[in-house]
């Protein structure tokens, strides 16, 4: 089969636009710097300012389209979506201990909106790392490196009913992560590498943890 022949997803391909994975980082840093002190991991400025550099570095290196591979700005990625996730999942553990423990003594509007806050950061963070490492990540696609998926799309099964320059972008990692946070299961798209089960996994616990304790709390606390 030619190379023209190929689904835009199993070929070389221009890189995909940077703005919306930056546009999510900010909105991740932001989210952390809105909870209280006590569910930080650091001090409420330190990881964010830290996310905040890396993130500049990596716009100012590569701003327009991530075709560029380098293993420099592929660590640095992974370092801000390393950081942001230990913060959050810090965040969700201090939360749900204070829940157990009645330590959380805010009303349930506060509650609510700091649980919201864990459950989109969760849902952002785990949006990024499917998007970072499926097949390689964003440069290694474009350069069509990398043959077999981590994640199956439905238009990688139904390419008839798909557009020929379709290619999985970071709406669609955002879009599988959400769907995976609020169904706390894969909906339509699948899992096919042990790693992405056990990152599916441990994100659905960690929303389900979230949901549930802070529901059941709030309603508690408004009867």
């Amino acid at each position: 089969m030619s190379e023209d022949a190929l689904p835009a997803w199993r070929r070389v391909t221009a890189g995909e636009p940077r703005w919306a994975a930056a546009i999510a980082m900010l909105a991740m840093i932001a989210l952390q710097v809105s909870l209280p002190d006590g569910l930080n991991l650091t001090s409420r400025y330190v990881l964010p300012t830290i996310e905040a550099v890396l993130l500049v570095v990596l716009v100012a290196a590569n701003p327009l389209r991530i075709d560029r591979i380098s293993t420099p700005l592929r660590a640095l990625s992974l370092t801000l979506i390393t950081l942001a996730s230990l913060a959050n999942a810090y965040s969700a553990v201090r939360l749900v201990v204070d829940i157990v423990t009645g330590a959380h003594g805010v009303q349930a509007p506060a509650l609510l909106a700091t649980g919201g806050a864990i459950y989109l950061t969760n849902i952002i963070v785990f949006g990024l790392w499917y998007w970072e490492l499926d097949r390689g990540g964003p440069a290694a696609r474009s350069a069509g490196l990398a043959e077999y998926p981590d994640f199956l799309f439905p238009q990688m099964t139904a390419p008839g009913m798909a557009d020929p320059h379709w290619e999985p972008r970071f709406a669609d990692y955002l879009y599988v992560s959400f769907t995976n946070a609020t169904a706390f299961s894969p909906t339509d798209t699948m899992p096919m590498t042990r790693w992405a089960k056990l990152a599916m996994s441990i994100q659905s616990v960690i929303a389900l943890a979230t949901v549930a304790m802070v529901l059941a709390r709030a309603i508690n606390i408004l009867n």
